[in-house]
Parts: C-alpha cells; structure tokens; sequence
C-alpha cells in the first residue's frame, strides 16, 4: 500500500499550522536563509514549533535549502541544518549536492525541482548522489512522469497546482540578466510576468504590450490518481508566498481529493499522516488567486497556457456589465449581468476587467443585490465581461469557519469486580494504551442512566490534545457500574488523552544511509548554465512556445514561417528560438 502525501507551502509556521488543520500532509518551509524565497524566511525557533504541532499528526516537515551555494557559505549552511535537524525537521529541500556528503546530517534529503529533473539521467543522478526523493519539473506529460517513477528507487514529489516558471526550474536567467537578482538566490524579479511587444527581424511589431511569457497556473486536481498511479507518492502546491486564506482553501480542496481517491481505493493507496478534519468550509480554488488554469503538457500536447491579457489574478468570471452610470464627482454604479442564477454580491467584493494593457482591479463600495456603486473606473464599459476576484463573503468564511483537525481513538470501559475500572484507548496511527483507575465509590442505581453518562463524559473532545473518540465499548464481565460524577469522568478522559500524547514520536523516525568516501568525492551539480545552439547563452528554455499560442507555428498549425522573432522590453531585446525537434523555445540577448 503506497501512503500518499499532500505537501504544502508555509510562508510561516502560523500557515503551515493552518495547512496541516486542513488536511495537509507534510509542510515546506524556510529557515531565515537559503531557502530560494528571500521574503519567506523565518527563525528556527519558528520552524521548530512548527514541528512540534505537525508531529501530533504525523505531519512531516521539510526545509528547503535549495538556493546556489558559494564556497564561502557552505559552513553557515551546515551548521544551520544540524541546528534544524535538532529542532525536528524530517527532511531537507537541496539543491547543492555537496550536502549529500555530510553523514551527521540524518535526516533525508530531497533533490529541489531547482535540480532540473526532467529526464531519467538526471532523476538518476541525484538519486545516486543520496537523495530519497526528487522532485520533478513542471513541464512534463504523464507518460514522462511514468518512466521516470519506473527508472529510479527513491520517492517522486510532483506539483499539482500553483504558478508554473515559464522557463524550466533551475536554469532561467532572466532576472538575473534584467537586474542581477538571481532566482537561484531567491530574488527573482518575476519578469516572465512583465509586458513585452513582439517584432519581427524588420522591427515590425506584432503584438504589443502584453505578458508574453505569462502562463495560468497550475491546477492537476483532477489528476491525482493518474499521478499516483504513475509512480508519485508527494502531490506538492506551490506558493510560499501565498496568504492564508489561500493556503486552507487550496490544501482543503486538495485534502478532500486525496481522501476520496483513498476511499476509493483503500487497498492500493492511503494517507501519509493522521487525523480527520472536521468543520471548516467548502473549498473552491476558482475564488481564489489565480490567473486561469491550465494542466499544462501533461497529456503530452500542446493548448493555450498562456495568461498574456491578465498576468495578474482575474478571479473568476460573474457576468457583464450593464446600465453603468457615472456620476461626476460621485464616482460611477452600474448592475451585473450574472453567468450563473444565485449570484450574491456583498460590499467590498473586489472586480477585475480585461484591458489593453493588462487587467484594472476595483472595489465595489456598496453592493446591492446585483447593483454596485463605486469610485470612477474610467475603462469600464458596459457589456464588459466582469470578474470577481476577492469574494468577500467566500473570505470571511475562510477566516471565521476554521477546520479542526483531530486524531480518532477507540475507547474500551473494563469493570474489575466493585471498585477497579480499566480504561483502554487505542488510536487511529496505532498508539495503545491501558490505565486503570481506582473508583471508590458507590454502585450505580440506574445502570442505564450511569453508562449513558460514562459515554457522553467519555466522547467529549479533548481541547488541546486533539483527540476525538469515535468508538467506546463498556464490558462489566456481570460487574455493577460504579457511579461517577462527570467532573471524575472528565478527570479520566484528560488524563488518557495526556498519556496518549506522550506517545507521539518526536519526528518521523526516518533517516538516510551515511555515504562513503567515495560517494562523497562525486558531486553532481544540476541546472547549471547551458549553452545556446547559436553560442549565445540561453536565459530561458522553456515547453511553452509563443508561435503555438499565437497560431504561429509551422509544425502544429501549418502556419507560415514567421522568419526571427524578438521579444523587446524597455530597450531590452531578446532573441526568441525555437527548438522544432524538441518543440522547445529558447530567449537569449540580442542586438538590434
């Protein structure tokens, strides 16, 4: 049976705290620094808290140390890991081979997607350096992922959902090229989100001012089980960045995908940690921050993933615009009409349009029904197609009707002759244990009524020890029910569920093969710099083509050959080239 693991993003601890109360499986966070986030850093007290809240679950929790690593730094990073290892992570995020060879570090290590995993050589390759995981590129189809799972022993962690990289994780240059910023330092400037005209070699300009090299985002929810039957057993989400609104809504929705594809099929697959998550709200990943979805290559062909008009999150689409008035120096109402029957607008709902440029955002002031009023949008017109991309209502709900995420346990009542009763509990991750406690006191009148009550006091929940119980047997053997006050039976249940919670082990118990030497001579350094064809060096390489997606391509649409393309962007011009035989396309520098 293969345990499934549903990984989040932590921005904090206070979100991956959130993550895990709906229903996540393992959380990835940053230490204050190398973590290939420059502002999602935090104190390793923080991280260590963390992990004592993911570890009453079975919750694991991984560091990411995945940025490029100097010479000089590599003694910081050391010591940082072992003082994170002590505070109770169970794996760490690399990207530098080097750290293989460190055998005080016991803790598994897992090959960053900065590692450019793409192909079986190089899953392979980082396997054998000494990671037990890899995580693999976005831009795969299925069948790829497959024999990639078939070809190595160690586990494969895909992301599902999130912002995709234009260009293949580990080996864009961009940014670095714009601003020296490198994204392998954790400081990429996001400028595959920027606006861009595109011309042709005699300077024509063929499409201006748009997000060019934007794609949707990711979204494999309806995948998971091709995915784990192909040989993934961690389905990551993006976005350490990410609020926490959108945190509990993405990994709920997720949660609940995972468990039905578990119940679905009990005897192939389960869940990597423990608990139920009860309560909360009804998840929807369309209310929240995304720029469209899209499941990219993985049936292996091409479609439109670009997010060129709206680089920003549209949010989703509620109807057009009509019977829009302004008022000078009152700003402007007008009415929605709505896609769908039931739509409910509250005040504060924040809209988006579609515009020349790119996307214009607004608040509605004072909802009514499907009447807004607000300040003056001068691009608004009617008949636009307006989108709503904060949900007001959908927000507070994220933030009011909170998950609580408890482990079951079984309870069994045994009465030893008048005054002994025995209570056994035993939890959903196995955990087993018997106290008996003395009662001395007098022999219930009213059996019913006393066992009633036994079971009511019994089933209450255990506050801040996360324990619900779903089952209580009593057996008397012909014994008589003591009678015990409920504040004497609350006393016992708390003392069970204290005694249950010693039992959680501190971490998760796994650990990694020391290499030897000679393992520890071989350093293997993926996502380094790659060469163009044309000798000029490659900032980008990337599945997505902007010939396919502007009905430009000669192999897929018969289109005729456009001749060179430029992408130009305040005075920066870049080279597009495309890789036909790979369907791939390369951005480099040029000069006009």
């Amino acid at each position: 049976m293969t345990a499934l693991e549903l990984l989040s993003p932590a921005r904090n601890a206070d979100i991956g705290i959130a993550a895990i109360d709906c229903g996540a499986d393992a959380v990835y966070i940053a230490a204050e620094r190398f973590g290939a986030r420059k502002d999602a850093g935090n104190p390793l007290s923080e991280v260590e808290r963390l992990c004592a809240y993911a570890h009453l679950f079975g919750v694991k929790i991984y560091l990411t140390v995945n940025t490029i690593l100097s010479d000089e730094e590599i003694d910081q990073v050391h010591e940082m890991m072992l003082r994170a290892q002590e505070a109770g992570v169970d794996a760490f995020i690399i990207r530098d081979m080097r750290i293989c060879g460190w055998n005080d570090i016991k803790v598994p290590l897992h090959a960053s997607t900065q590692c450019a995993i793409r192909d079986v050589e190089t899953a392979r390759a980082c396997e054998q350096a000494g990671c037990s995981r890899i995580i693999l590129e976005r831009q795969l189809s299925l069948e790829q992922i497959r024999t990639i799972c078939s070809a190595v022993d160690c586990e494969v962690e895909c992301f599902v959902h999130g912002a995709i990289c234009t260009g293949y994780s580990g080996e864009c240059r961009l940014s670095e090229y714009l601003s020296g910023r490198s994204a392998d330092r954790g400081e990429c400037i996001q400028a595959c989100r920027s606006l861009y005209d595109l011309e042709d070699a005699e300077g024509r300009i063929l499409v201006r001012n748009k997000a060019l090299l934007s794609l949707k985002d990711y979204n494999l929810r309806n995948r998971l089980e091709e995915l784990a039957d192909a040989g993934v057993c961690s389905f990551k989400i993006e976005g350490r960045l990410k609020n926490t609104s959108y945190v509990r809504n993405v990994v709920r929705d997720y949660s609940i995908g995972l468990d039905e594809l578990v119940n679905r099929r009990p005897d192939d697959y389960r869940r990597l940690s423990w608990g139920v998550v009860e309560g909360g709200f009804e998840p929807d990943t369309r209310k929240t921050f995304n720029r469209g979805y899209t499941e990219l290559y993985m049936d292996g062909k091409r479609g439109k993933w670009s997010s060129m008009d709206a680089p920003k999150s549209m949010g989703e689409a509620i109807g057009t615009v009509r019977q829009l008035r302004r008022e000078p120096g009152h700003g402007m109402q007008f009415s929605v009409k709505p896609l769908q029957r039931g739509l409910e607008l509250r005040n504060g709902d924040g809209f988006a349009i579609a515009v020349a440029d790119g996307v214009t955002g607004f608040r509605g002031d004072v909802c009514e029904g499907l009447q807004v009023r607000c300040k003056d949008v001068p691009d608004l017109r009617e008949g636009m197609t307006l989108y709503r991309n904060i949900n007001t209502a959908f927000e507070k709900a994220l933030e009011t009707r909170l998950c609580h995420r408890e482990i079951p346990v079984s309870l069994s009542v045994r009465i030893h002759g008048k005054y002994v009763l025995e209570l056994c509990a035993r939890t959903q991750d196995g955990r087993e244990l018997c106290s008996p406690f003395h009662a001395d006191v007098e022999t219930a009148q009213n059996r019913e009524r006393a066992e009633a009550m036994l079971r009511e006091q019994l089933s209450k929940r255990s506050g801040v020890y996360h324990f619900s119980v779903d089952e209580i047997v009593v057996e008397t053997a012909g014994s008589s029910l003591p009678l015990l006050s409920a504040s004497t039976i609350n006393g016992i249940r708390r003392l069970v569920a204290e005694d249950l919670q010693a039992l959680i082990p501190a971490g998760s118990g796994s650990s990694r093969e020391s290499l030897s030497a000679a393992e520890r001579g071989r350093v293997f350094r993926p996502g380094r710099d790659k060469p163009a064809a044309d000798g000029n060096s490659e900032l980008m390489r990337s599945k997505y083509c902007i010939r396919y997606e502007l009905g430009l391509c000669p192999k897929h649409q018969g289109a005729e050959p456009t001749g060179p393309l430029f992408l130009v962007n305040n005075g920066r011009r870049f080279a597009l080239h495309f890789d036909c035989k790979a369907c791939e396309m390369t951005l480099s520098p040029s000069q006009k």
